[in-house]
Order: C-alpha cells, then sequence, then structure tokens
C-alpha cells in the first residue's frame, strides 16, 4: 500500500491481494487520517486484483463510518477508483457497495503523483489478527442480512480461537 495526501484529500494505492493481513495496516491507515481531519479517501484499486472479505469486512465497516453522523458538519466520503469487476461484484454480492462512490478520476492525484509513501507494517500478534477478522466479518453480516449464511461459521471459528489465544496467554 502506498499513500499520498493534499489537502484534505488521502489516496491509498492497494496494489495485489488485498487480505487479512494488510487489513490491521489498512485499518490503522485509515483511522490515523481521520484523526488528523482527512475527509475525502480515495483508494485506487488498479492494481488490486482481490480483496478477501476481511478487508472488505474492514473496507465496509470505515464506509458505514463515514456515512453515519458525524460529530462535525464536514461532509467526508470514500472512493473507490478503478475497482475490477470481480472486486465491484464482490461489494455487491455482499450488500456494501452503497456505501462508497465509484469513480474513474481521482482529481488532485496524478499517477505518479510525489509523496507516495509506503505505508508502515504493524506487525499485528495473533490475537489482534484473529480480532480484526472477527470484527470484520460481523461487520458484513450488521450490514447486510444475507451475510449471515455466508460468515456465521467463520465468525463462530473465530470468536473461540480468540477464545483460546486470550487463555493461552493467561
Amino acid at each position: 500500500m502506498l499513500v499520498s495526501t493534499r489537502g484534505k484529500s488521502a489516496c491509498v494505492r492497494i496494489c495485489g491481494r488485498a487480505n487479512f493481513t494488510s487489513s490491521i495496516d489498512f485499518k490503522t491507515l485509515l483511522n490515523e487520517l481521520l484523526n488528523k481531519g482527512f475527509a475525502r479517501f480515495v483508494l485506487d484499486l488498479r492494481e488490486c486484483a482481490l480483496m478477501d472479505s476481511t478487508f472488505l469486512g474492514v473496507l465496509a465497516g470505515f464506509g458505514l463510518r463515514l456515512n453515519g453522523p458525524q460529530p462535525d458538519s464536514v461532509e467526508r466520503r470514500i472512493e473507490l477508483y478503478q475497482p475490477n469487476a470481480r472486486i465491484t461484484d464482490l461489494l455487491e454480492n455482499l450488500g456494501v457497495l452503497h456505501l462508497f462512490h465509484l469513480t474513474q478520476d481521482i482529481t488532485g492525484f496524478p499517477d505518479g503523483a510525489p509523496g507516495q509513501e509506503p505505508v508502515p507494517a504493524a506487525n499485528p500478534s495473533r490475537e489482534e489478527v484473529t480480532r480484526n477478522c472477527l470484527e470484520a466479518h460481523q461487520t458484513l453480516m450488521n450490514v447486510n442480512p444475507d451475510n449471515v449464511a455466508r460468515f456465521k461459521d467463520v465468525a463462530a471459528f473465530l470468536a473461540e480461537d480468540l477464545k483460546r489465544i486470550k487463555t493461552a496467554e493467561n
């Protein structure tokens, strides 16, 4: 992942596979940018081949947050720049596409813009990864009741795994 900023806008370029291992770095980055006052988030998906359900759940959670009530009068939005058909279909089938604006234009972020910085890796613990995966799948189930049948077994497994991890630590 690469990030560049201009004014109150941030562009995150996602390359390759967006999966559960990169979802924590992604979530941390978006929350940091939001806390710094950024209002427009552009995800450059031209080079993103695939998103797994955990990454999609994290993305949906951020979309919900931006579409929900805001503590101020600032309009916030998240734009998906040139997602491939597979990613668009996944977002639509999971019932979360409405949380995002699809765009073919990333005004203010020309290709190869200076200032693109790699997003540092967080190196999360197994507990953090498992908790993030569980929360992402719960988000997908909360957004769209049709997702319960798809993810209830995954969520149950992750909840049990999280309990085992916590028990092993004590």
